[in-house]
């Protein structure tokens, strides 16, 4: 795969300093991998085409070009958010995870890429959510839960007027039709789907983009284990 020629189709083209922040981004990944499970995926060619080229086809849902504040709720490794950073001088990009050994990589990463537009905070989503209610232009989660969990964990903390782009895999379709009614009872509303394959028959993804159009009840969201147990 020619990952520069994949980014071209999305409209971004990588300067020599960002050449080498991914390749960078992909020698930590690895040796911290090697101790920390971070990713299955190691291969070079994988990492780049499931990972980062997966990461920046958020580039086809809405127009990042603008001064934009993003929000990545369970980022794991670091993805898209991190690719994001990267590429988008204009994001500012917070990220967030319950498992603080994944923050202090990505915090560690942060300052080996020399990322002034990325932060990344130890936090729970529905607890970042009385901090940072309605704040969020963009809020994207990606291989997180299930659509109808991950609505009320990140529709909160979208502005009105802001999107959540919601990643996901070959169930998308049916997570969305189990998800509508608390789409809409968190404020949010479906715009559309984005169907796309990656390179190298590495499977189908779809970015759910819904725009958030009116305040979600202050009732939401509920603690994990309440929303887990019985979903909106």
């Amino acid at each position: 795969m020619d990952f520069n020629k994949e980014l071209l189709k999305l409209n971004i083209k990588l300067d020599a300093d960002k050449e080498k922040k991914f390749e960078t981004y992909y020698s930590k990944l690895i040796e911290v991998n090697s101790y920390m499970n971070l990713t299955a995926i190691t291969d070079k060619e994988e990492v780049y085409n499931k990972h980062f080229l997966d990461s920046l086809s958020l580039a086809c849902a809405l127009d990042l070009s603008k001064p934009i504040s993003l929000c990545d709720v369970g980022s794991g490794a670091g993805f898209p958010s991190i690719p994001l950073a990267i590429v988008y001088d204009n994001i500012d990009v917070t990220i967030i995870d319950a498992l603080n050994k994944r923050i202090n990589f990505l915090n560690d990463l942060i300052i080996s890429l020399s990322l002034k537009n990325a932060h990344a905070y130890h936090f729970r989503a529905e607890d970042y959510a009385k901090e940072k209610r309605d704040y969020f232009d963009i809020v994207t989660a990606r291989a997180v839960a299930r659509l109808n969990i991950l609505v009320e964990l990140c529709m909160p903390l979208v502005k009105i007027g802001g999107y959540f782009l919601a990643m996901k895999g070959q169930n998308a379709s049916d997570e969305l039709n189990e998800s509508i009614n608390a789409i809409e009872k968190l404020g949010g509303k479906v715009e559309r789907t984005i169907d796309f394959n990656l390179p190298m028959e590495a499977g189908k993804r779809t970015i759910i983009v819904i725009k958030k159009i009116q305040d979600t009840p202050t009732k939401y969201p509920r603690s994990y284990a309440k929303i887990k147990e019985r979903p909106l």
